[in-house]
């Protein structure tokens, strides 16, 4: 399949330079982030669920337990993590938003309202992220420099607008192991490259109906989901790669497997 010019690989002259030496003698980074999608994550997939109160509730476990429940065992571990939060959710869930705050994490724009991007052009994919821009701004006097898409791809010349407006990193793509510029932007926008083996929706997420996932889902072992990361994490180690761990508080955060995913973490 042919490529966009923002969808090919950066050459070397286009990575940051020595993108594999890591700071102060380290060996390889670790990037935990967590995606506060909540409800949304069921309305981005079957968008006639929104009167279906027993379907959204299995996303808004994540606000009602799963928040809480991942900052403690943050807390506990002593790590930081970048989450990333849809605009929509700051409004409807300032008091998780305020504990996130309170415990020292980065915060990252995920767009609005988890928005279908590969249904807009530049024009309303902006308009999704910069609606969510102001509302932190609004509720928390900064805008965030991190951004990833929640579904779909990003529209031809993105990457340039957000270094425009004020962005200096993303992570949505999965084109590399190491943090890049993205191509053809003059290095204005980093890309820290993320893979679907190292989320936890692949393998959690499931509601009988609406299907999600289309097809035949199944929730698998958290178990062996930590055994495929701890895995990853040693290959990617061996080679000083950035290894991205993605969770979400409506799917990781059940008792079991919140203490399972943050033996993750503390490999």
């Amino acid at each position: 399949m042919m490529t966009t010019p923002e969808q090919q690989s950066p050459t070397p002259e286009q990575q940051s330079p020595g993108s594999t030496c890591w700071p102060d003698g380290k060996t390889t980074a670790f990037v935990l982030t967590v995606a506060f999608e909540a409800e949304l994550s069921i309305l981005s997939a079957a968008p006639d669920a929104v009167d279906r109160a027993k379907s959204l509730s299995v996303g808004q476990y994540g606000a009602t337990r799963g928040v809480d429940r991942l900052l403690a065992e943050l807390k506990r571990s002593g790590t930081r993590a970048s989450w990333f939060i849809p605009g929509r959710n700051l409004e409807a869930y300032p008091r998780q938003l305020e504990a996130v705050v309170a415990a020292g994490h980065e915060l990252a724009n995920m767009g609005w309202a988890l928005e279908d991007f590969g249904s807009l052009d530049l024009a309303g994919q902006l308009e999704s992220i910069l609606r969510a821009q102001e509302a932190f701004h609004d509720r928390l006097g900064f805008r965030p420099e991190g951004f990833r898409v929640g579904r779909g791809s990003y529209a031809h010349g993105l990457p340039a607008a957000l270094a425009d407006q004020g962005f200096s990193w993303s992570s949505s793509w999965h084109g590399d192991d190491i943090p890049h510029f993205h191509a053809r932007d003059a290095h204005r926008l980093v890309e820290i490259p993320r893979h679907h083996e190292l989320d936890d929706f692949p393998y959690f997420v499931f509601n009988l109906d609406p299907p999600i996932p289309k097809g035949s889902p199944r929730i698998a072992s958290t178990r062996e989901v930590l055994r495929n990361w701890i895995i990853e994490f040693e290959a990617y180690r061996a080679e000083g790669l950035c290894f991205v761990l993605t969770v979400h508080p409506e799917i990781i955060a059940t008792r079991a497997g919140s203490g399972c995913c943050a033996s993750s973490w503390t490999m």
